[in-house]
């Protein structure tokens, strides 16, 4: 067997459903209804010789995994008018898998692409872990059950084609959404349904469509909801007309998870115009009004006392002394040459470009919810519980999200408006502020990286890293996940934090004996599961130690990855983009290019950047901003193993090297006497049109493994790691604290009472 062989195995991971004959369920109903019947994943086994957990078992695994056991729940229908209609168990946010799963179902029925209709499914407890979104997941664990879901469909409508046209099944074919056979007989698919349907449930086999047979599978498509998202017909929580339900805004204390000590004025902030109830609730005083413009204007005119706040007294400079104490050593120095760093990462916003907003109505005996969710079971169970109320009294509907990047696995509004509906016994249209989430919200938490790499010669022979991080909530539905699965998890008895982080970072470089540990501290902090989590910080700091370490070795720091990764896919992946980037082309004084490469979930990811750092760059005028050096030029290469949507994917990775350059650059939250700075978008530095690349290539690479690997977050890591990595070329001095800018303020804070800052009325005045 060749190393390529070799690598190409080890890369597609265990692999019980390698056949393409499966078996799946027809089920009793009036129209044609199928699933898929998946037999759980086999276990990883001890004795596999390999010195990486995730070449055994990774986070994608073990969630697809735990989604298998309840796949015959999700069905796939064939209607009258023939189109076909699916519930999907995970939640659009804008990352596209709307349309890669009506990609899926239109490859094997045979249908039109504009012919599948794809719906968010309300909450289902009995999917148990099959509706939690996240991980860079959805593809990977749905692929094959939506696949065999309308397989199944397409073979029971030419079963029932054949048998009404007394023809073998062999000579028909479905296409375009019509049966076709011998005598130019045609029907379409909408007419077969009823005669195709199961009269009861039954378990038939089906094969799947050969690779080399696909004509939507792998085939640019532009998103099925584009044209409804860019003429305003796409509904979003807020566009919803539910009866009786109101805007609602809630007063929030000064400090991070403070509570309400006593209300001054209720009755004359009840009386102002438009509001029509004021009421104190956990985190803070909700106010329902006309309008969200009469909610703010009655939110600032509130006068509360507050309790102090889990982090109050807190700051930068405080946390990060905890963060120093909490370090895991590093062992004893070695006795060969190393290099050594520590690096320092902030807080960082979770905040979505869509308000965190839900809709509630909350009846004595019946609570209904609207929101955008992405763990909506836990959700659903969280809401019960608060309420008192029986699971199956709680309806939790998941409507389309304007984005997410983890935020969405939380539910903190729709707690919020239940609470506030239970209390009113009204319904509520509940909205948070820009400032409540960038001050309230969740964040991504701050933290410390350190790396030692010894090598003697050109031998690498360990690395070892100590990442320390606050604490990460992990309350979502991972923790179920790893609960349910932890005896057949190869990480002994490690807490969920270290399960998680284990099972998401991966070495992808031949470095002799390597291990990586995440210690956790500090849990008064509203933190989050950010895009990617981990990896982009993990990652930024081994990639710029890889840098100085090939400095040391004086290796050309492409050149030293490429000789050092594992498998022949990852040398691919970084061998493409220094191609197509020109890496060690000749660059000005004050520029120059970085790269950096990122594996996770069975995928591979290499950014290659242009910087510039010169003076006029960086000291460019910009209103209350940074301007910072700008990415010129960036060249993005990946190999899912097989993309379903090559669009949405470049979609993607441009979405990943838009936050990779923020984390770098200037994306933060300054953190002082327990509250951020930070107050709405015009003062957290995500990255602006001035630091975006004028030049962007996103390469594809063909299909390598012939199924999907995780690719939501797979650009972001190595996206943040080549901007640092470039920043040190081009200064002479590595990074160690980001973003880079974070030392320098140039904002004046808005105020913390009121919470919320007056709407700007001067914009006008800034239009060039």
């Amino acid at each position: 067997m060749t190393e390529a062989d070799r690598s190409t195995r080890q890369e597609a991971g265990p692999q019980p459903l390698a056949r393409r004959r499966f078996l799946g369920y027809v089920l009793a109903a009036p129209i044609l209804t199928t699933a898929a019947h998946l037999a759980p994943a086999s276990e990883a086994r001890a004795g596999i010789p390999s010195p990486e957990i995730t070449k055994l078992i990774d986070l994608n695994d073990v969630m697809t995994a735990a989604a298998l056991p309840t796949a015959g729940l999700i069905t796939v229908e064939v209607h009258t008018d023939g189109t076909v209609s699916f519930a999907l168990p995970r939640t659009e946010v804008g990352q596209g898998i709307t349309t890669s799963t009506a990609m899926l179902i239109a490859e094997e029925l045979g249908v039109p692409l504009t012919r599948v209709h794809v719906t968010l499914a309300d909450a289902r407890p009995e999917l148990l872990f099959n509706q939690l979104t996240g991980g860079s997941n959805t593809t990977f664990s749905t692929y094959t059950p939506i696949r065999v879901a309308a397989a199944l469909a397409r073979n029971r409508l030419l079963q029932a084609a054949a048998s009404a046209w007394d023809v073998p099944v062999t000579e028909l074919a479905c296409t375009a959404g019509v049966v076709t056979g011998p005598g130019n007989r045609s029907a379409g698919i909408g007419a077969l349904t009823r005669k195709a349907a199961g009269v009861r449930t039954e378990q038939v086999p089906v094969s799947l469509k050969p690779h080399d047979t696909f004509t939507v599978i792998g085939t640019p498509h532009n998103r099925v909801d584009a044209l409804a998202a860019v003429t305003g017909r796409k509904k979003f929580t807020l566009d919803l007309n539910v009866p009786g339900a109101m805007p609602t805004m809630v007063c929030r204390p000064p400090t991070i998870n403070g509570k309400v000590g006593a209300v001054f004025n209720a009755a004359e902030v009840r009386a102002l115009p438009g509001v029509t109830d004021v009421v104190v609730i956990s985190t803070g005083v909700a106010v329902r009004a006309s309008t969200f413009g009469q909610c703010i204007d009655a939110v600032r005119a509130l006068k509360v006392s507050w309790k102090p706040g889990s982090a109050a007294g807190k700051s930068d400079a405080s946390v990060l002394e905890e963060l120093r104490s909490a370090e895991l050593p590093l062992g004893l120095p070695s006795l060969t040459p190393q290099v050594e760093e520590r690096f320092t990462f902030h807080f960082r916003s979770n905040s979505a470009l869509e308000p965190n907003c839900a809709i509630a109505d909350v009846r004595f005996d019946r609570a209904e919810v609207w929101s955008s969710l992405k763990a909506p079971i836990v959700a659903k169970e969280a809401i019960a519980a608060k309420l008192g109320l029986p699971l199956g009294a709680v309806t939790v509907h998941v409507t389309e999200g304007g984005g997410s990047f983890g935020r969405k696995l939380f539910f903190d509004a729709a707690l919020e408006a239940v609470e506030v509906s239970r209390k009113i016994r009204k319904p509520v249209k509940l909205m948070w502020h820009r400032a409540d989430d960038s001050r309230q919200g969740r964040t991504h938490p701050m933290a410390t990286s350190r790396v030692r790499i010894s090598y003697l010669g050109d031998t690498v022979l360990g690395y070892r890293q100590r990442h320390t991080s606050v604490a990460t909530d992990l309350s979502h539905g991972l923790g179920e996940i790893f609960t349910a699965l932890a005896a057949k998890l190869p990480v002994g008895d490690a807490g969920f934090a270290q399960t998680f982080f284990q099972l998401s970072q991966s070495m992808p470089y031949d470095f002799g004996a390597n291990s990586r540990l995440l210690s956790e501290t500090d849990k008064s902090f509203n933190t989050g599961s950010m895009r990617n989590v981990y990896s982009p910080d993990v990652t930024c700091a081994r990639e710029l130690l890889v840098d100085r370490l090939a400095a040391r070795m004086g290796k050309d720091p492409c050149r030293f990855r490429h000789d050092f990764l594992r498998d022949d896919r990852s040398r691919a992946v970084l061998d493409k983009a220094a191609e197509a980037g020109s890496w060690g082309r000749s660059m000005p004084a004050g520029t120059a290019q970085g790269i950096a490469f990122h594996s996770e979930y069975h995928s591979a990811s290499a950014v290659l950047v242009e910087l510039d750092c010169r003076p006029e760059t960086v000291n460019r005028p910009v209103r209350d901003g940074v301007a910072g050096p700008r990415v010129t030029k960036a060249v993005i290469a990946v190999d899912v193993g097989l993309a379903v949507n090559p669009r949405g994917l470049e979609a993607q990775m441009m979405g990943c090297l838009m936050d990779g350059i923020a984390l770098t650059l200037t994306s933060s939250l300054h953190l002082r006497d327990g509250h951020f700075l930070e107050a709405s978008w015009d003062n957290y530095f995500y990255t602006r049109q001035w630091n975006t690349p004028p030049e962007l290539q996103i390469i594809v690479m063909p299909p390598t493994t012939g199924k999907p690997g995780g690719a939501g977050e797979l650009g972001v890591a190595a996206s943040m790691a080549a901007v640092a990595c470039a920043y040190s070329r081009a200064t002479g001095t590595m990074p160690t604290v980001f973003p880079i800018n974070h030392g320098t303020l140039s904002f004046e804070p808005k105020p913390t009472v009121p919470p919320v800052p007056a709407s700007p009325t001067d914009g006008l005045d800034h239009v060039r």
